[in-house]
């Protein structure tokens, strides 16, 4: 029998995409716009760090609305909020940098309205058949997206005199936003029953016996690799070649070989393969990032962007979806799948805090290149420990 998705699936991966295209336009220059106006890793750091406890706090606190209210309507303010950001970065120019802690919640509190919508809709309008393909397809457009997004905004950068390339770029992300608010509409309105429980998430974590303890260490670990790796890495080519050109190719490059192997994991990987994928991926994920130790340069960064573009839909498809697959076992879970997303997203907060917080200390102590890429490294071997933890969890789930 052929898997396929619905109408309602469609639209959302057509409202996803906007969304993902906006940010890499923006988002992957944002933080050397930042670093051009004040070079310091530290304040780099403070930014992520301020975005992961907004984006944290909000899917705790909008987890009532969302439940019990309209989650279309948390969907558009989340967009619209991140068109709100870049209009205020647009205003604020290089002085940004002078507004790191505002600026970096307004953007976690518009990043985690949307996500917090957006993961349940997910949840509701796909099931345990089609749910790795839909997944494949989110992987797929972020690829796209990676490809097209970055490589452009790199191109008009360079070709730009002073901040002005940044300044249009910043502008057409604030357009596609508007966009996707106006689709977003053509989503049907989501029934809504039960009442928010906000303790719910420390409820299932205190019980030693419970799955989802299980899963947040899981999601614990992949945070600690990604909350760094999602700023440094780009930064890091941006150093190595002093062009944003450079930087828009690398995203170029390593999002066209993503698009690849997610067509390929949506397309081949099923339920059955995620234990032994999961492993290969998270091993993949490390041993890209040891030719890192002998220099750091376009070519080694290069080389782990590819491995890493090749090995993260082994590693990420898995922990996505059998935390998904866990909301459906039960009806009793089915009713709690907002409090459970809010679990899930807490629990990567909770990594990402912990890895940036390690990023914050080194660099405030000792902020050498060498360090740095110590730090990756300790870093990038989160995902072996993510799959220690999911591993029994996974042959559970698998069948």
């Amino acid at each position: 029998m052929k898997i396929t998705l619905g109408r309602q699936s469609i639209l959302l991966l057509g409202v996803n995409g906007l969304f993902a295209l906006a940010g890499a336009l923006s988002g992957t220059f944002l933080n050397v716009f930042l670093w051009k106006s004040r070079p310091d890793y530290a304040m780099l750091g403070w930014f992520t760090l301020s975005q992961q406890l907004a984006i944290g706090l909000t899917f705790w606190l909008a987890g009532k609305w969302v439940k019990e209210h309209n989650k279309m309507s948390a969907l558009r303010l989340g967009t619209a909020l991140s068109g709100i950001f870049y209009m205020i970065v647009l205003w604020a120019g290089s002085k940004a940098v002078d507004w790191i802690w505002p600026l970096g919640i307004l953007l976690g509190c518009s990043l985690g309205l949307f996500w917090i919508a957006f993961n349940v809709v997910y949840f509701e309008i796909t099931d345990r058949k089609n749910r790795d393909l839909f997944n494949g397809w989110v992987g797929l457009l972020g690829s796209m997206t990676g490809i097209i997004g970055p490589w452009f905004s790199g191109l008009i950068i360079t070709r730009m005199t002073d901040n002005t390339g940044y300044q249009l770029i910043f502008t057409v992300s604030l357009v596609i936003y508007v966009i996707a608010v106006v689709f977003s509409f053509f989503l049907k309105k989501r029934k809504v029953s039960g009442t928010y429980r906000w303790s719910e998430p420390w409820i299932q974590l205190s019980k030693r016996d419970s799955p989802w303890r299980t899963l947040g260490w899981g999601l614990f670990a992949q945070g600690a690799r990604e909350g760094v790796f999602a700023f440094l890495i780009a930064l890091l080519v941006y150093l190595a070649t002093a062009q944003e050109y450079k930087l828009g190719q690398f995203s170029l490059i390593t999002s066209a070989v993503a698009l690849v192997s997610y067509w390929a994991a949506g397309k081949w990987f099923k339920p059955q393969y995620r234990l032994k994928g999961m492993f290969i991926g998270a091993l993949i994920l490390l041993i890209v990032l040891l030719p890192l130790l002998w220099k750091v340069t376009y070519g080694t960064l290069l080389i782990m962007g590819i491995g890493s573009a090749v090995a993260m839909p082994l590693y990420i498809l898995p922990m996505i979806s059998a935390g998904f697959d866990m909301m459906g076992t039960s009806g009793e879970n089915v009713e709690k799948r907002v409090e459970l997303v809010v679990l899930r997203e807490l629990c990567l907060m909770g990594g990402r805090i912990f890895g940036l917080t390690i990023f914050i200390i080194t660099v405030m102590n000792t902020p050498s290149l060498r360090m740095l890429t110590w730090l990756i490294i300790v870093l990038g071997g989160f995902p072996l420990i993510g799959w220690f933890f999911m591993r029994k969890l996974l042959n559970r789930t698998e069948g």
